[in-house]
């Protein structure tokens, strides 16, 4: 099914302000929001659209490529994200957020006992070889993460037992201090802001209400994706607090070195050394290409830097509609450790090169005469 479009969902023009955005979030999120809507799947997939609408919009990128490409340019599986081997991950700091105390920041005061916060994004470093890259394949990743505990459910209490409200700041998560004239609101030091105490630990998690666990997820990959692309496997991040959501695992492509080719995009080059008689007179050159070999017609007279260019023997970009091509970059090797009758032969091919040095080498007699010029200047 198509995806709404998001000012739709937000129910803003297109011209909305950040502030305009945020404010229908916040509508919307405390209406759709799971805990006011318990087992309601339609309430929980408008939050779900609404949420997705709200990180586009308010980043000034990603608002800018949908206004100009729509989904096509924010969707992971198209390459705006932007090998098999092992990776590595970080937490990204990405909470969710007390939204009910923005909602009613004026004047009602929210328990943060009760408070959701979405879980951290999660980001896998996943090395890939250009072949994979180019043809797009599927692996498998093992990801640490933290999940709610299935034991106390994620209220970090032993079993039989309930999470009791803090007696300092009596279940608010936050105390005021006041101090002559002035009154200041700070964190309840006592429960550190969570409204709420555990004087039973749940054996398994400790009280964290989350334990760490390693889970083995599919990931696609896309035909074309290059260097620091990224693809977003949504709901795969870290467990929320409160219940809250999930955050998002981002796999973030890193390609390692090929032996031939440096990718430019959709376009490959590679140095080709080549023989000194082949550069002279010409030969046929078998090379290798990612779908497997072709061949070059090398014409006399070839020099060391010339480029040979085979159309649509690259890659076809994530984004692209086209296959880059392929460069091939000419070196003419030098002869080394030559034999007794090379050199023989090569100092007679250099005599007779020397009698008519305009025909041969036009290149060094051009260099000699420029060479004069500047000095006699």
């Amino acid at each position: 099914m198509a995806k709404k479009d998001y000012y739709e969902v937000l129910g803003i023009g297109r011209d909305a302000s950040e502030n305009d955005i945020k404010k229908a979030y916040r509508k919307l999120a405390m209406k759709y929001h799971p805990d006011r809507n318990p087992n309601d799947k339609t309430a929980e997939e408008k939050f779900k659209d609404v949420k997705e609408a709200y990180e586009v919009l308010t980043d000034a990128n990603k608002r800018t490529a949908y206004d100009q490409f729509g989904h096509a340019g924010v969707d992971p599986n198209m390459g705006g994200f932007g090998g098999a081997g092992a990776g590595g991950f970080s937490g990204f700091s990405d909470a969710f957020g007390n939204i009910f105390g923005e909602i009613f920041g004026q004047g009602a005061r929210v328990n943060r006992a009760n408070a959701v916060y979405r879980g951290a994004d999660l980001r896998y470093n996943l090395e890939l070889t250009l072949e994979d890259a180019a043809r797009g394949t599927e692996l498998k990743i093992r990801v640490p993460t933290q999940e709610t505990c299935e034991t106390c459910h994620g209220s970090g209490a032993k079993p039989g037992t309930e999470p009791q409200s803090c007696p300092m700041c009596h279940g608010q998560g936050e105390v005021r201090i006041s101090q002559g004239f002035f009154s200041v609101q700070q964190t309840c030091p006592q429960c550190h802001g969570l409204g709420k105490i555990i004087t039973a630990p749940c054996p398994a998690c400790h009280g964290a209400g989350r334990v760490k666990k390693s889970k083995t997820l599919s990931v696609k990959i896309p035909e074309g994706v290059d260097q620091d692309d990224r693809i977003r496997l949504s709901g795969e991040g870290e467990a929320g607090i409160n219940g809250g959501p999930h955050g998002d695992l981002y796999v973030v492509i890193h390609l390692k070195p090929h032996p031939i080719f440096r990718r430019d995009g959709g376009d490959l080059h590679c140095e080709m050394p080549i023989s000194f008689g082949a550069a002279a007179l010409g030969d046929e050159i078998e090379i290798p290409t990612l779908d497997g070999h072709a061949k070059i017609k090398i014409p006399a007279g070839t020099q060391t830097g010339q480029v040979f260019r085979l159309k649509e023997k690259g890659i076809r970009p994530v984004r692209g509609t086209r296959t880059g091509d392929m460069y091939c970059h000419v070196l003419v090797e030098t002869p080394q450790k030559l034999t007794a009758k090379q050199k023989e032969l090569l100092r007679e091919f250099e005599e007779i090169s020397r009698e008519d040095p305009d025909r041969h080498s036009p290149q060094a007699k051009s260099w000699v005469e420029k060479m004069k010029s500047f000095f006699s200047s």
